[in-house]
């Protein structure tokens, strides 16, 4: 371990760097813990080194999310935009999964990096060379939400999903009973489908499934719109 600590002193200390352990002890730790001195102690230097490299914590936050969209894939050549844009979708689906803090951090963000502002250009670019007009992919975009970024609110977890396996089973019927009984047409659906006990948000409806088939579906829309040449109201007056 001395060993170890000391060859990791020997590397030269970059931003890059920097980043890649922050990454690594969030993916790790959870970004609670994720503090400067605790990166400090990570990289085996004082925190006063960090801040030749990263302003604050904030910097660090941005440049986190940036390493994140450096892995999502590029837009996939000669495909089509509706193949090239799903695929990229699950491809930062997969960075979303390899990274569980990534949402909160994407969400908490405020001023957009140079990089989230190339993935969301080239995002728009794929509509666009697919023939999309300025006007439809405007309302798209918005469709599309944060599905660009491999994720939605999932909307069966609570309060109709099982209690916990802790509950002993005739509490658990009881609840069950009751939210069913209160709220039947939640009840009717959420129960319409299997669940999956590994789901990402935990006890669940199998969320990826529910994410490829909302994707799917939106893009369906989108191809029709755009084949029946479609225009807003508003694009409509300003002609």
């Amino acid at each position: 371990m001395t060993q170890q600590m000391e060859t990791t002193r020997r590397i030269p200390l970059n931003r890059d760097r920097v980043l890649a352990a922050a990454v690594v002890l969030a993916d790790e730790a959870g970004i609670e813990s994720l503090n400067m001195r605790r990166l400090a102690q990570e990289l085996g230097v004082v925190p006063m080194a960090l801040y030749k490299h990263i302003a604050n914590k904030e910097e660090l936050l941005d440049g986190m999310v940036d390493v994140l969209v450096g892995e999502i894939d590029p837009p996939v050549r000669d495909a089509g935009w509706k193949t090239a844009v799903r695929l990229r979708v699950l491809s930062a689906r997969r960075s979303m999964l390899r990274h569980r803090w990534a949402r909160q951090v994407l969400e908490s963000r405020i001023n957009q990096t140079p990089a989230v502002l190339e993935y969301m250009d080239s995002f728009i670019g794929m509509f666009l060379a697919g023939g999309f007009s300025a006007d439809l992919t405007h309302h798209v975009m918005h469709a599309l939400g944060s599905r660009m970024w491999g994720f939605t609110q999932e909307l069966f977890d609570d309060p109709a999903t099982p209690p916990p396996a802790s509950v002993p089973p005739e509490v658990q019927a009881a609840m069950l009973r009751e939210i069913a009984a209160r709220f039947p047409n939640i009840a009717a659906v959420a129960g319409a489908a299997n669940h999956d006990d590994g789901s990402v948000v935990g006890q669940g409806c199998d969320d990826q499934f529910e994410f490829e088939f909302a994707l799917d579906l939106l893009l369906d829309g989108f191809e029709r719109f755009h084949e029946q040449g479609w225009t807003s109201e508003r694009a409509k007056l300003d002609r």
